[in-house]
């Protein structure tokens, strides 16, 4: 086989030393630091129904900020891609900010907007509706810095989205909803369950933005890094090494099943394009 550029070994090499120093080392670090902990011991920690709580909420959190990602952010690429409108630009780079803002930064303003005594908050606790301070904060910190992942994984595909099969679909007499439904979501599918994978993967891991709205009480609004967090400062980094390899294989799965779907969607809109 013929490659096109030179040294195609020697990069393949630096790919996978990279790699495995980045990646591949700090993992197998952190299985073995858990396996300094016999079975039974990491049984219990795995069980203990904190740990299971706050997995289960960090999950269920996750899940919910990406569905309400997926449909608002696939509103807002629509508008940035098919309208022209005043503060356009200034729309666009405003999706960017949580990736560029500091997390911590941003849940602190979450949680001065969100109280009880906040601009938002304390309307809402007229009709005794709490935010902060409960699971429905998390969620909202979680849609904060995941909604980038899904606008940006929209936007490009919906960009170059060819014209003609819309064309098309008018002339045969398909109303809007039947353009949306049967021709541009199917070719837009692979891209949203992209984006939401990338989303949800971030939701798990996310920590700054949600301990300052969370409140942090256990089994009610505790995730689990803040478990992890919590092992770490009381020099318990076996059990913390255990919760975090127990929620390291549970999203290894899961983008594992996403990609998969990603892949199958892909094959079957490839003859479209």
């Amino acid at each position: 086989m013929h490659f096109v550029l030179p040294g195609f070994k020697r990069g393949l090499l630096v790919t996978i030393l990279w790699l495995s120093s980045v990646i591949l080392l700090p993992l197998i670090l952190l299985i073995l630091t858990a396996l300094q902990l016999k079975g039974a011991e990491i049984w219990q920690i795995v069980t203990s129904q904190r740990v299971l709580a706050s997995i289960y909420l960090s999950f269920k959190m996750a899940a919910l900020a990406t569905v309400v990602n997926v449909v608002f952010g696939f509103l807002l690429a629509w508008i940035l891609v098919r309208y022209e409108f005043f503060g356009k630009k200034i729309v666009n780079a405003l999706i960017d900010l949580p990736f560029a803002l500091p997390t911590a930064v941003a849940g602190i303003a979450l949680a001065s907007l969100y109280s009880p005594n906040g601009l938002i908050g304390e309307f809402l606790m007229r009709f005794g509706l709490q935010i902060a301070y409960t699971p429905i904060g998390i969620s909202i910190a979680l849609i904060f810095v995941s909604l980038p992942f899904i606008v940006r994984a929209v936007q490009p595909v919906l960009a170059n989205l060819d014209g003609s099969f819309e064309e098309a679909a008018n002339i045969l007499g398909a109303s809007k909803f039947t353009t949306l439904r049967r021709v541009i979501l199917p070719i837009l599918l692979p891209a949203l369950v992209g984006g939401a994978g990338m989303g949800f993967a971030r939701s798990l891991g996310e920590y700054g933005s949600v301990i300052f709205i969370a409140g942090n009480v256990p089994l009610v609004s505790e995730i689990a890094p803040l478990i992890i967090m919590s092992k770490l400062d009381l020099y318990d980094v076996q059990g913390a090494s255990v919760v975090a390899l127990l929620m390291l294989c549970i999203s290894f799965l899961l983008i594992i099943a996403i990609n998969a779907l990603q892949w199958s969607l892909a094959k079957k809109i490839s003859p479209i394009k």
